[in-house]
């Protein structure tokens, strides 16, 4: 059996239920995105959204490689990794005795994964430090929900656009530049509190320019003299 592969799959739907989309990616040694694809499914939840995703993936995909796949709906893990013997057990249908939701794609997802070696990881959604390929994989999601086309790579597609989903980082708060005086460049300021002058004793007010002197901060004449 070939090496682990990583993969991330991702589902979307514009209302729950409402315009809705999949997609898949599966990284390079580097777990840069090499290979993906997304599509539209009209109007259809967010769960639907979610399995078709895993669905095509593992449709994609040589049985032969084993997987490592990345997802951050838990809805769609729990089903094929925890729920799923249980229901199989019971008939296909819940502890509470109703016909388990989706059961078309699930029991297409328990045949795929019959006889292959799959880890599935869990990453949270929509984060600004998140995993870059479930990223990847819900940008195209969300991108195949809104145009209700289809995109990939074999369809020499651009990468997605951000999901406004997504919070943006906060840009780094920028220390105000100490002004230059004409005093041989040395440093000024406003001072915040009123203060004295170590050089000659005369007090200077709050919002004042004030400089640094051999002696402390003051008038930015007095450093000279200093």
């Amino acid at each position: 059996m070939s090496e682990r592969v990583v993969a991330a799959c991702d589902g979307a739907s514009k209302g729950n239920p409402g315009p809705a989309g999949w997609a898949w990616v599966v990284a390079d040694a580097t777990e840069a995105p090499s290979r993906w694809e997304a599509g539209p499914l009209g109007r259809a939840t967010n769960n639907v959204a979610e399995l078709t995703a895993l669905e095509r993936l593992l449709t994609a995909v040589d049985p032969g490689v084993a997987l490592e796949i990345r997802m951050d709906s838990q809805y769609a893990m729990k089903a094929v990794t925890t729920w799923l013997p249980g229901w199989k057990r019971n008939g296909w249908k819940t502890s509470s005795g109703k016909p388990v939701a989706n059961q078309d794609l699930v029991v297409r997802i328990d045949e795929l994964l019959d006889g292959r070696s799959v880890e599935f990881r869990y990453v949270p959604a929509h984060q600004v430090d998140g995993d870059p390929l479930n990223d990847f994989a819900d940008r195209a999601a969300s991108q195949a929900a809104v145009v209700q086309e289809g995109a990939g790579s074999d369809l020499g597609s651009p990468e997605p656009p951000p999901s406004p989903d997504t919070p943006k980082a906060a840009a780094p708060r920028r220390r105000p530049a100490a002004r230059k005086s004409g005093d041989g460049g040395a440093r000024t300021l406003k001072a915040k509190y009123s203060g004295r002058c170590p050089v000659c004793g005369r007090a200077y007010a709050a919002g004042e320019t004030i400089a640094k002197n051999d002696q402390g901060w003051g008038h930015p004449e007095c450093r000279a003299t200093s």
